[in-house]
This record gives C-alpha cells, structure tokens and sequence, in this order.
C-alpha cells in the first residue's frame, strides 16, 4: 500500500485545498475527523451527572477556538482519497488558552510563531467549511472519543455557541452531520480491546495499523483513525448501523434526518427509523437548505 500524505493547509493554499476536499468527497463518503484546541478551561470532576459533564463541555467549547482541524476521506473498502491539516490562525498573545495543552502541543511539533503568522482565519475557514458539509449529506463521519471534536466543529460550521442541552445537541448534530459513529464507542463490543477504555494509539498497535505523521497533530490523528476504523470493520465484522449515533461519553443518540415530501409542498425532516431518537419533532421548509449549501449559521 502506499504511502499516504497528509496535506499541510496554511492560508497561503487554503483556497485550492478546500476544493479538492469538496471535490473528493463526492467519490469517498466515509469521512474522520481530529481537532486540536487550546484545553480545557473546566474540569469535570469525577462522578458528575451527564448535565454537569455537557455544561462544562459547551463551556470550554463556547470559550476557545480551533487551533488544527484535521480530516481524511475514504471510500467503504478503506481506500484513503486524502488528508488534510488545517492550521488556523491563534495568538498566544490574543487568543484564549490553557499554558499545559500549549506546552503539550509544542512539545509535538505544533509551531506556533507560524499559526500567527501564516494560519487560516478563523472567519474564512468557517464560513467555506460550512458550505462544504452542507453540499454533502451523505457522508458517514467517524471519530475516536470525538465528543470535543465534534463538538468543535459543530460551533465552527454553525457560527453559534452549542445548544443548551444535551438533547438539542444530539438533535443539532444530527441535522449537521447525520451519521457520526465514534470509534471508542464501537470498542466496547470488539473482544480483546479491553472494554474500550484504550486510547487511539493502543488500539492502533494491538490491530497492527501504523501510524502516518506524528501523535497529537490533526492530520495524523485524522488519517489514523480512518485506518483504524476500517480495520475493525474487517476484523470484526461489524455492522456500523448498530452503533451509527452512538458517542462515547453522552447517552443520547444521534439521529440521522430525512427528508420527505409533505401534503403541503414543504419537505419535512424526521429522524431515521432505525435509530431512536431524542426528540420528537418534524423540522419544516419551503426549500431544502441542504440542496443549495447554504452556511449552516443561515439555517439552523
């Protein structure tokens, strides 16, 4: 096999890069996903009820910003079609942060004098990822433990600080994103993964999937856990539609919308069959935002 590469994106080639990953992503549906951020500025104490736990989550989310968004596109038989890095513009100096997840991040080769001095703005990188995902409403978007990440792109892609409950936030991601399986989830089924409290890199070695790039950096999370999902497909034979919606960390379910047709001309959107869902109610349109693209911060 051969080697995959991971394309560093700065603003200087922002542009084009963004357009090979709308192009690819009309061949490779199966999409992974890694963000690196600037820590947590609450920490959850141990015990915490699920309400706790999400307004500590939407409070450090709300309260910084990306530092490195990472993302890979594959096909059903694994077959990578790309992977990409994003690094975004972030001051030290202006920006938000927590000195240990910095210093932790340095120490895995991410420069920082470069993201201020030649990273993507913010407001650019939103606004055209945003078109991106809305162009695309089939895709299937895997993470390991991608709570945070998710969550990160989720405030990205919207423009808004995430929803006031762990319900609408459930709902809110399945209207964005519609099928999300999170690997961490799927190992607690798989024997010999130990009930899946392994991290990425663990499960990685005990499958035998080499890793691209270096640890802690988007690009190479975001390719490595393609390639892990992939063959815990094959391994272990999974049906990824029992797990599709679940997210390690959160119990609602994520519940992938449909379109269809109502009496009165509108397209009315409901949750999928085969997932239960954690709302109970129809989303209603004159015209479906999702064929034109529109930024998700117009529509939602």
């Amino acid at each position: 096999m051969a080697t995959a590469k991971i394309t560093a994106v700065w603003r200087q080639n922002f542009q084009q890069e963004i357009v090979r990953l709308d192009a690819a992503l009309f061949k490779f549906p199966l999409v992974s996903l890694d963000t690196e951020f600037p820590g947590f500025f609450r920490n959850t104490p141990m015990g915490a009820t699920e309400s706790t736990r999400y307004e500590d989550l939407k409070h450090n989310v709300d309260h910084s910003r990306l530092i490195q968004f990472g993302i890979t596109v594959a096909d059903v038989s694994g077959n990578i079609g790309g992977t990409w890095e994003f690094n975004l513009r972030f001051d030290l100096s202006t920006n938000l942060f927590v000195s240990q997840s910095i210093q932790f991040l340095q120490d895995n080769g991410v420069d920082f004098d470069r993201l201020r001095r030649d990273g993507i703005h913010f407001d650019m990188f939103a606004q055209l990822l945003s078109r991106v995902v809305a162009r695309h409403r089939n895709l299937c978007w895997v993470t390991f433990h991608g709570l945070y990440d998710l969550s990160h792109t989720l405030k990205t892609v919207t423009n808004r600080p995430l929803p006031p409950s762990v319900a609408a936030f459930a709902s809110q991601l399945g209207i964005v994103f519609g099928d999300v399986v999170d690997i961490k989830y799927m190992a607690r089924f798989c024997h010999g993964l130990r009930g899946g409290e392994l991290g990425l890199a663990a499960i990685a070695k005990i499958l035998k999937v080499e890793r691209v790039g270096g640890a802690h950096q988007a690009g190479s999370d975001s390719l490595l856990t393609a390639r892990v999902y992939t063959k815990m497909r094959m391994a272990y034979e999974i049906d990824e539609t029992l797990f599709a919606g679940c997210l390690y960390g959160i119990s609602a379910r994520i519940c992938k919308l449909i379109a269809v047709p109502n009496t009165n001309g509108r397209r009315c959107f409901i949750p999928t069959a085969t997932t239960p869902a954690p709302f109970l109610r129809c989303i209603t349109t004159h015209t479906s935002v999702f064929m034109i693209a529109a930024p998700f911060s117009h529509v939602l």
